[in-house]
């Protein structure tokens, strides 16, 4: 073969490799294409679900015509079913444009293929999901006629339940509760006639629906309204079951008061990448409000959290993440991060049920009564030193403007507290952090915010952040809570006494 016929051929094969490269190039994206004919099987079957439909409540409704006399939105299924065959057929329009769409094969149409299945299946599966629901409610108005006999006694029962429903005990924990703590007594008063009032509501509906009881009793379906029976039925059985819950709900709520607690970041780790927390959460429980000791217990327990979580708290190894004083409700616990401990303190020159201020050597530190030591113990991880009175005004001072405080070690002007902090390394240096070499050189200031979303943060209440201490109706804002700040009538041994010979305690 000459050369130019070489050529020839040479380029003959270019072509058309070329040619088969770009082949199916202009057609529709696979994908596009992909969805057309499941869609057109999904509007096939939606045609005839809506058939059925028709067929269904249309017999329905001259079967039943007592029942549905009675029912006014029964009135309009014929027009709403009517409705959403128009809607149907729309879908139907879509998908023969689609149709054509799908044998032009153009890629130049995939926009509009998108856009006309994304419209067809939004009509096709709001027309069934609205046929569907005149279907069901058709059904259940049969089923009530049907299970009239069952309706009835259901509904007596309710009523001997709500009838017989003794109050008596629960208001007994409340009027001892709101003598204990009179800040709660609006809430706990208003609780209390909730259920009352739904007590007296439900003696009203069972009065009310006697010539209903009669009429369904009778089966004399031509005087009964279906609708407002079926309501009272509903009515008197959610008050029936709402009672003992809301009865237990108040008990808790009142239990909650009586209690103390606060949950400590003990350790941290990170395995594979599955960020997790060990939380001790220590609470002391008061038999009454004029207890001055209580019985403390404690738990620790390990709970996944998310890497944002982890990270907003990685420097808060130690700390007190929330707390919660006797005389709140769990709902109105702290958020700012503390060092742990500190929210029992009493200003300078006060006492409180927990400890007091001991003036030694020209200085002053604070002191837990000896009935308290466990508590102390749990929240300092049994290595508590006296803490100064310089300790206590910068921690309130960052506590009343809602930030973390961190203090500063005298000695280095590093942190005392939180994960970088002095006295944290000694008293975790058993922790999971410290053996993975946690403890390292990280300045950080005091910062403000709370951790509202932790998986162990108490549920409910406001999410602003609150600042250790606050209680509830006093009249300093940013004071500790009055409870927690009386005077002790007595001074039984302290916890600790502090050394003859000076230590680094405060400023020099």
């Amino acid at each position: 073969m000459s050369r130019s016929g070489l050529k020839f051929l040479a380029v003959l094969l270019s072509v058309s490799i070329v040619a088969v490269l770009f082949a199916g190039l202009d057609d529709l994206p696979r994908g596009l294409r992909a969805q057309i004919a499941p869609e057109r099987a999904e509007l096939a079957a939606a045609q005839q679900k809506l058939d059925a439909i028709n067929t269904e409540v249309a017999g329905d409704l001259k079967a039943e015509p007592e029942l549905f006399d009675s029912i006014a939105p029964s009135q309009q299924w014929p027009k709403m079913l009517g409705r959403e065959r128009t809607t149907l057929q729309a879908a139907a329009t879509d998908m023969a444009e689609l149709t054509k769409l799908e044998k032009a094969n153009r890629r130049a149409d995939g926009d509009r293929v998108e856009q006309v299945l994304l419209r067809e299946r939004g009509e096709r599966e709001s027309a069934v999901r609205n046929s569907e629901m005149v279907e069901k409610d058709a059904a259940h108005w049969i089923f009530v006629k049907q299970n009239l006999p069952t309706e009835l006694k259901q509904m007596e029962s309710d009523y001997n339940a709500i009838h017989g429903f003794d109050t008596a005990p629960l208001v007994l924990v409340v009027q001892k509760t709101e003598t204990d703590w009179p800040g709660k007594k609006s809430d706990l008063d208003g609780r209390l006639a909730g259920m009352r009032q739904s007590i007296a509501q439900a003696d009203t509906v069972w009065q009310n629906s006697a010539g209903a009881r009669r009429a369904a009793a009778a089966q004399d379906f031509a005087h009964l309204d279906f609708a407002a029976f079926a309501s009272d039925v509903d009515a008197l059985h959610s008050t029936a079951a709402s009672l003992p819950q809301t009865s237990t709900e108040i008990k808790a709520l009142s239990a909650q008061l009586y209690t103390s607690w606060d949950k400590l970041l003990v350790d941290m780790r990170d395995p594979h990448g599955q960020y997790e927390q060990d939380i001790r959460t220590v609470t002391t429980r008061f038999p009454d409000a004029a207890a001055k000791t209580g019985d403390t217990t404690s738990e620790d327990h390990w709970v996944s959290v998310s890497q944002p979580t982890y990270k907003a708290m990685q420097n808060d190894l130690g700390m007190a993440v929330e707390h919660k004083n006797e005389g709140l409700y769990d709902s109105e616990a702290e958020h700012v991060a503390q060092p742990a401990g500190f929210a029992y303190m009493a200003p300078p020159g006060q006492s409180n049920q927990y400890g007091y201020w001991q003036h030694h050597d020209g200085r002053d530190f604070w002191v837990f009564y000896g009935q308290y030591a466990l508590l102390r113990d749990l929240l300092f991880n049994h290595s508590y030193r006296p803490l100064d009175r310089y300790e206590y005004d910068g921690y309130y001072d960052s506590w009343r403007h809602g930030r973390t405080y961190y203090g500063t070690d005298q000695s280095s002007g590093t942190p005392r507290y939180g994960s970088q902090g002095t006295a944290t390394q000694e008293r975790y240096s058993g922790s999971d952090y410290a053996r993975r070499g946690g403890f390292k050189s990280s300045p950080y200031a005091s910062k403000p915010g709370g951790f509202r979303n932790s998986p162990y943060s108490s549920g409910g209440g406001d999410n602003t952040p609150h600042r250790f201490g606050s209680g509830s109706g006093g009249s300093e804002p940013h004071a500790p809570p009055s409870r927690g700040f009386r005077p002790a009538p007595s001074r039984p041994a302290p916890s600790f006494h502090p050394p003859s010979a000076p230590r680094r305690f405060g400023r020099h």
